[in-house]
């Protein structure tokens, strides 16, 4: 095909976004449809866009004969239905997290897929898409650190919405440390504990803020996350890795800084996500977007974290909100994947 005809499902924050990027800065794919639970923003979306119309059922959206992929920026809920509408026609889907919002749903699209024979979901984890992570990764890769034993992260944002909930954390906000730490370190997380310390006296009342995460990987590595959500500052994300033969920090705001060289850091903090990673959510849709266009003859229509990542740091999470009610570690109980997808 010379051009990919996408759907894009919720126009909210991010969808609208993600209908902004395709229309002006990505190559190959146009906005056709768009569709909201809000009629009317979506069909003002629509006529500011040639070609593209507004559909007010988000599965007939999916089956349009005029639509070859599918962006999903639509609440948790939806995605299990809409995922597997998408695999039922046969629909290239890009999906911002959660995959699903439990574990067993999650699976049920992981095995659904396996079926087919075909890789048509990419989950929206965008932070392998960042040129900072990208760096990262392939120094650990290298070996330049030697061996990676101990991640710190953090992971802070200037305020949230009243109605943000403790578990929301975890589920909104750590699970893209979750994403990272596999993406790193290409281990499964195995255990999950959370920590509450005293209460920021400025969060919504009854949100648990800030909040510790403590990780373990198949591998014996150790991640902690400092999450904090009501900072009232900036937006920071900071990922710290600590190897045998030294360590290496992201998210400074002036590119990657390792110990082992002079530097200096300093500057201004990104206000929001979207200046933080604003060019890795076009990386990451022009590679998808790239990938669709390929992918008749390859079998796979993504490049990047697929549906078993996605249900990874769904069961991750799962695992994390028992802990944040219980105050213990939590082991994580994952499938047999190389049972499900043959891998």
């Amino acid at each position: 095909m010379t051009e990919l005809r996408v759907a894009v499902l919720g126009v909210g924050l991010i969808g609208a976004q993600h209908v902004d990027r395709i229309h002006r800065r990505i190559k190959g794919a146009r906005v056709a449809v768009v569709n909201d639970y809000v009629a009317e923003k979506a069909e003002q979306l629509a006529a500011g866009i040639d070609g593209c119309r507004a559909v007010s059922d988000p599965l007939d959206a999916i089956a349009d004969p005029e639509v070859d992929a599918v962006v999903l920026a639509t609440p948790g809920p939806t995605h299990e239905k809409q995922l597997l509408t998408c695999l039922e026609h046969g629909k290239p889907v890009l999906c911002e997290k959660p995959l699903t919002t439990d574990v067993e749903t999650s699976l049920e699209v992981v095995k659904r897929e396996a079926e087919l024979g075909r890789r048509l979901i990419q989950v929206g984890f965008m932070r392998r898409f960042d040129d900072e992570y990208a760096a990262l990764r392939a120094m650990i890769e290298a070996g330049e650190l030697g061996e990676p034993l101990v991640m710190h992260c953090a992971h802070r944002n200037p305020a949230v919405p009243q109605s943000f909930t403790s578990e929301m954390v975890v589920r909104d906000s750590l699970v893209h440390e979750i994403d990272v730490a596999r993406f790193l370190f290409g281990e499964e997380v195995t255990s999950i504990q959370m920590v509450k310390p005293a209460a920021n006296p400025s969060a919504p009342d009854g949100l648990a803020d800030p909040q510790i995460a403590i990780l373990r990987t198949a591998g014996g590595k150790h991640v902690d996350v400092e999450l904090f959500v009501t900072t009232g500052i900036a937006y920071e994300v900071r990922t710290e890795v600590v190897g045998e033969k030294g360590s290496a920090m992201i998210g400074l705001d002036v590119n990657l800084i390792r110990k082992s060289a002079p530097g200096s850091w300093g500057g201004a903090v990104t206000p929001s996500f979207k200046e933080r990673f604003g060019r890795a959510f076009d990386t990451e849709i022009q590679r998808w977007v790239d990938a669709v266009q390929q992918g008749s003859a390859t079998g796979n229509y993504t490049d990047g974290p697929g549906a078993w990542d996605g249900y990874a740091a769904t069961a991750v999470c799962e695992a994390g909100v028992e802990s944040l009610h219980s105050g213990l570690p939590v082991q994580v109980a994952l499938a047999d994947r190389t049972t499900i997808e043959g891998a």
